[in-house]
This record gives C-alpha cells, sequence and structure tokens, in this order.
C-alpha cells in the first residue's frame, strides 16, 4: 500500500496556559496542505524499515512509523511488514511532517490487517505518538484544543487559493521556542474568525512568532516579503521555521526549492 502522507499548517496559534504533565495548551486551526511524503507499507517476512529522501535523525526504533507500527502490534495480532518512507517534507519546520507520517502508518496498518478501527481508536494511538498526530487521521480543517489531540470541525474551506511556503534552514528547538511564551487565555471566538479571511491579518497571530522572529529576524523578512508580494495572511507555521502566505489567485513569483501550490 502507498499513500501520501501531507503537511499541515496552523491558522493562528496561542499558548492559553501551562499544564500540570509539563504540556501546554494551545488553541489553533489546523489546516491541511497537499504537500506530501511517501509511504510504502506491504506485508513481509520479517519487520523491515528503509528510509529515502532527506536523511531522518536519530534511531530506527525513535522514527515515528516504527512507533505506530509498534504500538499497534503490541495491541493486535498483525504480522511484519516492510515500510519505506521517502522523506520530502523538511523536518523541524513547524509542518507536522512525522506526525503525519505516524498517523499514515496507523491508518495503512488498519486497512492491511483489516483491523477495523474507528476513527476514535485510531486517533487515540496517534496521539500517543505525537500531540498533532491525531489530526492526519481524519486530515479535514480542525480547531485543536489541548495538547492538540482535541479536536473539533472548523468547516472552514481555502479551496482554490493559492499557498507559498517557504522553509529556510533554520532549526527551531521546542525548548527554545517555549523559552519566551508566556501564556495567557485566548478571549476570542476563533469560529467567528475564521470565517473572515479578510480580517487574519489583524486577528489571527501565532504566538510562537514573539520569540521566535527576534531570535531569527529573516523569518519575519520573509513573512512581510509574502505580504508584499499580496498574500492576504501570512503567518509562521506552528513554532517554526516554516513560514507561509496565502493569496487569492497564484502570485506572479517562484522562490526556488520551496512549496507553491493550490489548497
Amino acid at each position: 500500500m502507498i499513500v501520501f502522507p501531507n503537511i499541515k499548517i496552523n491558522l493562528g496559534l496561542y499558548i492559553t496556559g501551562k499544564r500540570q504533565d509539563g504540556y501546554h495548551d494551545l488553541l489553533s486551526c489546523f489546516y491541511p496542505v497537499n504537500w506530501c511524503d511517501i509511504l510504502e507499507i506491504v506485508p513481509s517476512e520479517a519487520f523491515e524499515f528503509i528510509q529515502t529522501g532527506i536523511p531522518v535523525p536519530g534511531t530506527i526504533e525513535e522514527n515515528l512509523c516504527v512507533k505506530g507500527y509498534k504500538l499497534l502490534e503490541a495491541n493486535y495480532k498483525i504480522g511484519p511488514v516492510r515500510i519505506h518512507l521517502h522523506k520530502i517534507i523538511p523536518m523541524g519546520a513547524g509542518l507536522g511532517g512525522g506526525s503525519s507520517d505516524a498517523a499514515f502508518t496507523l491508518k495503512c496498518l488498519d486497512s492491511i490487517f483489516n483491523l477495523g478501527l474507528s476513527a476514535g481508536q485510531l486517533k487515540d494511538y496517534a496521539a500517543q505518538i505525537g500531540s498533532d498526530c491525531a489530526f492526519f487521521i481524519e486530515n479535514v480543517s480542525a480547531i485543536a484544543k489541548s495538547r492538540g489531540e482535541v479536536l473539533e470541525s472548523a468547516d472552514l474551506s481555502l479551496k482554490g487559493k493559492y499557498i507559498v511556503i517557504v522553509c529556510p534552514d533554520i532549526n527551531v528547538s521546542s525548548k527554545q521556542a517555549f523559552a519566551g511564551i508566556n501564556p495567557k487565555p485566548y478571549t476570542e471566538d476563533i469560529k467567528k474568525v475564521l470565517p473572515a479571511t479578510g480580517l487574519w491579518k489583524e486577528q489571527l497571530h501565532n504566538q510562537f512568532e514573539d520569540t521566535i522572529f527576534h531570535l531569527h529576524p529573516v523569518l519575519g523578512t520573509i513573512k512581510n516579503l509574502l505580504y508584499e508580494k499580496g498574500a492576504f495572511y501570512a503567518s509562521m507555521s506552528g513554532s517554526g521555521s516554516a513560514v507561509f502566505g496565502i493569496f487569492e489567485n497564484k502570485p506572479d513569483f517562484n522562490i526556488p526549492g520551496h512549496f507553491h501550490g493550490t489548497l
């Protein structure tokens, strides 16, 4: 079975509180974008994991696809498989590529071995792997709360809009991103903000930009450039370092090596 795990972007991102378990509560709208890795999973005589494309740091056991397989293997009678992940999505960019790979692994295994898992069950397993992993089970626009695993429909479509995603060679660690965050409650109703795309520039904000743009000013420069080129909304995704702009129509510029496409 071959599937294409895609990314997500954050439309607004607010850190609303610090949790007793050490994590933070957040509020954001996750939106899927068709920039994809390639994942092939087939039954095999022995477990095997192959990774090509952009190198993924860490051991095989630390790979999120492998963690997804091990999680289901511990709970169901599934046989060995060969997993081949071809990595295209940049890592450490705030796009959720690794979480997407893991979620698509769970969905593939459910299909291959006829486990009959519900979307809710798959989300529960996904949430054990990563905070935003559950989003990629249904893979539709959603308002994310808690650690990012509590999802509700956003009822938002950007179909026909155009997106440009710029991924500079900057690594932003989670520790670095959260160091300057001052959690505070979000007092607006994000469900009322989302339909008014013309007001996003003023009303949707990624709180991590307050810290990360001071550490890496080029990211703020990229955001401003996207607005100068005609984006109606531009933002850093997640804790960075990817910065995206959304346009009403295809813009008349191209940035080689970065993502351009329709939503």
